[in-house]
């Protein structure tokens, strides 16, 4: 396992990290999680994500209790939470959105449920209209300033909005996100490759989520989905929409040439998709999801993978990606 800085920041982490979103209290519950996060952590994953959102707090019980059972070294990994969506059924206006209210009981919930006495990483997990950038970053500092967290950042941010913040803590000298969270795939590339070029080359970090773009990039949505799929998930229909757009056709193509490219390799394809998110080095950490363990040691194997791979080998991924190859 390899390390990456975080932005210009000094924290360094695993270059692949393991996540809870959709499996821990969804499909995953405590003796799996243990076992998915001793795995990770002896494979040198230093990362843990979550959010206050994910099963409604009760991703974050599940891990909390699974580092705290492990017994590992605090100071040897980093866990994250994110505040926006709230983690009530029903939530009322206290309860949700990046106010300095809200913001201030989701950490302290997120501690309680992880059982850790701070945070390294706070996500402010989608923009909030509502709230002003002055109280947001504020709030953040705060929460840094008490020692409640150690860095903060944002997911699914526009750029203009995450310039807009760095404006602000750099206007009232105060601490500016230094990591924002967006999806980024194969399938999934433009806000990463396009939209954030600025704000990389100044220094942001990037911790992406759903490498194989909810399992599509895994070739086995191909032809029909299973029941085992995260699109068939009580409460995730929204996913597939999500995932695959208003046109589903044009992004099946794209992974049925994938497919082709990783048999003709003869490579695992969920390892070659990881591998490449990887290989972009403005990367901080990929974040992975397993609801199994086999799934996970798998994955894990992806960078073995990107070294083994020729730029002759991902010259011709693009190719395939336009369909100009097959």
């Amino acid at each position: 396992m390899q390390y990456r800085r975080v932005g210009r920041s000094g924290l360094q982490l695993s270059e692949l990290s393991f996540g809870a979103w959709v499996t821990f209290g969804t499909q995953v519950g405590l003796p799996e999680a243990k076992q998915m996060l001793q795995l990770a952590f002896e494979q040198g994953v230093n990362f843990f994500d979550n959010a206050e959102s994910y099963a409604r707090g009760e991703a974050e019980r599940i891990m909390g209790q699974a580092l705290a059972e492990l017994g590992l070294a605090r100071d040897a990994f980093c866990v994250s939470s994110k505040a926006f969506f709230g983690s009530a059924q029903d939530p009322h206006p206290t309860q949700r959105g990046l106010s300095r209210k809200h913001m201030f009981e989701a950490c302290h919930s997120a501690l309680k449920r992880l059982q850790v006495d701070y945070l390294d990483l706070y996500y402010c997990h989608r923009p909030d209209p509502e709230t002003p950038i002055d109280e947001i970053v504020w709030t953040m500092t705060q929460l840094i300033m008490a020692g409640k967290v150690l860095y903060w950042g944002t997911s699914e941010w526009s750029a203009s909005a995450l310039q807009a913040a760095i404006d602000c803590a750099e206007r009232n000298r105060l601490i500016a996100p230094v990591v924002e969270q967006p999806q980024y795939n194969l399938l999934h590339r433009d806000r990463v490759e396009a939209e954030y070029e600025a704000l990389l080359q100044n220094g942001l970090g990037l911790t992406t989520w759903s490498p194989l773009a909810s399992g599509m990039l895994s070739g086995k949505h191909i032809g029909k989905l299973d029941a085992g799929s995260r699109f068939r998930l009580p409460g995730y229909e929204w996913l597939e929409t999500a995932t695959l757009g208003a046109d589903p056709t044009q992004h099946q193509h794209s992974v049925e040439r994938i497919q082709r490219l990783c048999q003709a390799l003869g490579v695992s394809m969920s390892q070659f998709s990881i591998a490449w998110c990887l290989r972009n080095r403005k990367v901080s950490s990929v974040i992975l999801g397993a609801s199994r363990i086999e799934q996970l040691a798998s994955n894990l194997k992806a960078p073995q993978l990107l070294a083994s791979l020729t730029d002759n080998d991902w010259a011709r991924a693009e190719l395939t990606l336009l369909g100009l190859s097959r």
